[in-house]
């Protein structure tokens, strides 16, 4: 029987504030299959952009253990770290992350420049991705020439560029207003039954609506995991299935 894609045991995490330790994460355990779509819910401070940085390899543990596909990452050095990040995630912020100074090709291209893809490979994957999202007459535009809803759409292509397997999504929608976070979520949803696993932290119940599996935290600790039903219904979206290699 294979690993599950994510396991996290006991995971704990305390930062040092001003000499006062300060704990976020308390003994959280977790399990994730590939292929699912999980909402992490809680309000802000509870702890649940911690665990996103966890699972996302951007933060390490202080105690307890993380293990990606069986793979204990407090087992591997830097580089390694890296690897299996870059392979593994694609993020996507609430404030975009886009760099203002490179055009929406330019911006998706990102994470396959430091995975050493060819310059003219990556610009016709990045267009290619662009294009599926709808922003076919917007590739040469920089984010201050594109709409919050735009910009969170190059945003995703980057994130897709790598082909990586896992999505995740702090807070897609926190910056945009209902149409473009519906649209948002609706993308997501076709990524979803793409094969992608889906794992979004939000504050909302509606955007939460969403996911398949809702997991909610509080003062750093799980209180509740529980499935639901399909949640709200797709809008039409056109997205192919892409993999790194494309």
């Amino acid at each position: 029987m294979s690993p599950p894609l994510i396991e996290l045991k006991a995971v704990t995490r305390t930062y040092a504030a001003g000499g006062a330790p300060l704990t976020m994460l308390r003994e959280v355990s977790l399990t994730i299959a590939s292929g699912e779509f999980v909402a992490i819910m809680g309000a802000s401070g509870s702890g649940k952009s911690t665990l996103m940085n966890i699972i996302g390899c951007l933060d390490k543990p202080t105690s307890g253990s993380y293990a990606i596909r069986g793979i204990d990452i407090a087992s591997l050095n830097g580089d390694a770290l890296a690897a299996l990040r870059r392979v593994t995630f694609g993020f996507i912020f609430q404030r975009y992350n886009l760099m203002f100074d490179l055009s929406a090709v330019e911006n998706a291209e990102v994470p396959a420049i430091y995975r050493g893809m060819a310059k003219t490979r990556r610009e016709t994957r990045a267009s290619e991705l662009l294009r599926e999202l709808g922003l076919g007459d917007r590739l040469r535009h920089y984010p201050g020439q594109l709409s919050g809803g735009q910009q969170q759409r190059v945003s995703i292509a980057r994130a897709l560029m790598n082909g990586s397997p896992v999505i995740l999504a702090d807070e897609p929608t926190g910056a945009l207003d209902s149409k473009g976070g519906k649209e948002v979520m609706a993308i997501l949803k076709k990524l979803h039954g793409l094969g992608h696993t889906i794992i979004l932290v939000t504050h909302d119940s509606d955007i939460a609506g969403y996911a398949r599996r809702i997991i909610r935290i509080a003062d750093g600790r799980i209180t509740s995991d529980e499935p639901q039903q399909e949640g709200a219904a797709d809008n039409p979206v056109e997205i192919r299935e892409t993999t790194g290699d494309a």
